[in-house]
């Protein structure tokens, strides 16, 4: 009995997953990726476009009113705050990047980077400001008729995301039962009519959906660290079930809503993904901890789309959600590195984003550890789980220089590991980098620049960084050349 319990803990210490350190990649090109691959930007409605009545507006101003501010690392944010909101131009909380008038000359630029598609996401508080409207705001829908227009002039092939984030505000109205938010009774039906109209709409224009956006950021940010609206601490993620579910049943509305304006539509969502690591190799329990927490934050919703079923790993009862299984035509995939898992006691961990002690490693302006190598590692992991077509519908780093030698590393090797999931057979279609331009990074605030271009946020004008000619090198040669890798391959 004790041999075979030794065994059985030999075997478990075996699977579980270990630190490792970053290598280098190999080879010297060209590295090209197959004909009609799409190089793109993405982008999301409330981080570059002008305010709307949705949760997040009203976010802003409460914590501007309470003088809540604080670092810029999104991972140091304490509940209710964002970074520097007390002291920026109220102008910038109105504006952002101001996309509403430079929609056209955006979209120039993308379709210059040599990119010949577009990620962005429709405003649902844009379209629908208020609950008791049977039809949406003919501005509103102005407003993205004009940006398909440019999308189309510039060659660039769209794909929309319905819910990135922000939700109108009069979703957060107390319900007859006294629900708010996504906990409401009528929430989904509500989301359903949304992606109709959408659909009905735009469908014969765009092949591409996203219906959600992170979905497990919005659960764990929203409700286990509080630093997104609505801004709970429910004890633990076991507590946020009820929520993932709920936005599950968003999702099948959606899709299925979608599908029946246009049944070759492709519909999924963006999924974020980390490599999460235990913090050391030696810990029984960091290691336990960062398998747990990986199939937790990047599993438990991919499996109940591919399945019909929730069941969560870190606690909660199994939920089957009708109509749920098989709603997902791409696996949609959001990747910006390497997380740690440190435990503080068996029961407890933390997520760590950056060991400055590991050679080699180097860490964005959020303090995100980049981990190119891990990349490939995790398209060809998804793509054999669920067999489907993938798209990297975001991928970048936050770096403020407009010599941004740093970003340009990120793009090249990123590119080049992808290169490596792409010759072993894995069936990537597509690559868009966050972002296109600067944006509001959430509870980060305005501190962390993101964008190929620079924004001024006082004007709106836009300035190229170093990354765009790198980007376009990258788009027109469909691949990265022997020059391009040789500069950036150390």
């Amino acid at each position: 009995m004790l041999c075979g319990a030794v065994l059985v803990g030999i075997d478990l210490w075996s699977r579980l997953p270990r630190r490792h350190a970053i290598a280098g990649l190999p080879g010297d090109g060209p590295f090209v990726f197959p004909a009609g691959f799409q190089w793109g930007t993405a982008t999301a409605d409330h981080q570059i476009e002008r305010a709307q009545p949705d949760d997040w507006t009203a976010f802003e101003w409460r914590a501007r009113a309470d003088r809540l501010q604080t670092q810029t690392r999104l991972g140091m944010v304490p509940p209710g705050h964002i970074a520097d909101i007390a002291t920026v131009p109220a102008s910038w909380i109105e504006n952002k990047a101001d996309f509403d008038t430079h929609v056209e000359d955006d979209l120039a630029r993308a379709g210059d980077l040599g990119n010949n598609a577009f990620r962005f996401s429709i405003s649902w508080a844009r379209l629908f400001p208020r609950a008791d409207m049977s039809a949406p705001d003919p501005a509103g829908v102005a407003f993205y008729d004009r940006l398909l227009d440019a999308c189309e002039k510039n060659g660039l092939e769209p794909s929309a995301t319905l819910l990135h984030f922000a939700s109108p505000q009069w979703l957060w109205e107390k319900d007859t039962k006294g629900q708010r938010g996504y906990e409401r009774d009528d929430v989904v039906e509500h989301f359903r009519v949304f992606a109709a109209f959408c659909g009905r709409r735009w469908g014969r224009r765009i092949q591409q959906w996203c219906t959600l956006n992170e979905p497990m950021v919005l659960v764990y940010f929203g409700y286990v660290e509080g630093v997104f609206p609505p801004n709970e601490r429910r004890g633990g993620p076991q507590k946020a079930t009820p929520i993932a579910a709920q936005l599950l049943r968003m999702h099948a509305a959606a899709y299925h809503a979608l599908k029946a304006e246009r049944p070759d539509s492709q519909v999924g969502i963006a999924h974020h993904v980390r490599h999460f690591i235990p913090y050391r190799n030696s810990s029984f329990f960091d290691r336990l901890a960062a398998l747990l927490v990986d199939r937790a934050f990047a599993l438990d919703f991919m499996d109940a789309i591919h399945t019909g079923e929730l069941k969560p790993t870190l606690g909660g009862g199994a939920v089957v959600i009708p109509g749920l299984r098989g709603t997902m035509d791409y696996v949609g995939l959001n990747f910006y590195g390497r997380f740690y898992v440190k435990t503080t006691s068996p029961a407890k961990f933390e997520i760590v984003s950056h060991d400055k002690d590991e050679p080699g490693e180097e860490e964005s302006d959020v303090g995100w550890a980049v981990d190119e190598t891990s990349f490939s590692p995790q398209l060809e992991r998804f793509a054999l789980r669920y067999r489907l077509p993938i798209y990297v519908l975001e991928s970048g780093i936050a770096n403020d220089a407009v010599d941004d030698h740093q970003r340009q590393r990120f793009l090249v090797r990123h590119v080049r590991a992808m290169a490596d999931a792409v010759a072993r057979g894995i069936d990537v279609r597509g690559f868009y980098y966050w972002s296109l331009i600067d944006n509001f990074e959430w509870a980060a605030g305005f501190s962390p620049r993101f964008g190929l271009y620079q924004v001024d946020y006082d004007t709106g004008a836009r300035s190229p960084r170093g990354s765009v000619d790198v980007y376009r090198d990258i788009a027109r040669h469909n691949g990265i050349t022997p020059l391009l890798w040789q500069r950036f391959k150390r």
